[in-house]
């Protein structure tokens, strides 16, 4: 990712419950007030993933708030399922990945491109057990403890 991307909103549980083995940035399709939305920063990655339906990547869960921006509650749809725009070569690369290995794919963050356009950071990753979070959460502690030694 280059430096003169704008983020717009983080997964910060993505790398704690995901062990991250390759990222990408894809472009997603959205409607004029998913974007006005997006901008002022109404939106949650949270509990979000991509899913593969018939050749194309969605994104499933990611919550956009539009209550400002639709008119009527009847088109006020916060969790539709989004597309992803993928290369057919890229999307049989990662669906070898998900079926053989057991892969899934997470969006790591949502930003704004130079040219000003939404993408999103996917990231291919694997689950992590419990034994492995807690190794993971000593090697944080331990990262912060000795940065901290470090300045005194």
């Amino acid at each position: 990712m280059k430096k003169d991307n704008f983020i717009i909103a983080k997964n910060r549980k993505a790398k704690f419950s995901f062990q991250i083995s390759e990222t990408m940035e894809v472009g997603i399709v959205l409607k004029g007030a998913e974007v006005k939305s997006i901008r002022r920063g109404g939106v949650a990655l949270d509990n979000s993933y991509a899913v593969d339906k018939k050749g194309e990547f969605w994104i499933m869960n990611l919550y956009i708030d539009l209550k400002e921006y639709e008119k009527r509650q009847s088109d006020l749809d916060n969790l539709r399922p989004k597309k992803l725009l993928l290369k057919k070569d890229e999307i049989t690369k990662i669906n070898l990945k998900i079926k053989q290995n057991g892969f899934t794919l997470i969006p790591l963050d949502l930003h704004f491109n130079q040219k000003g356009f939404v993408k999103v950071l996917l990231g291919v990753s694997k689950g992590r057990k419990k034994s492995d979070l807690r190794e993971y959460k000593k090697q944080q502690d331990w990262k912060k403890e000795k940065s901290r030694l470090e300045k005194y």
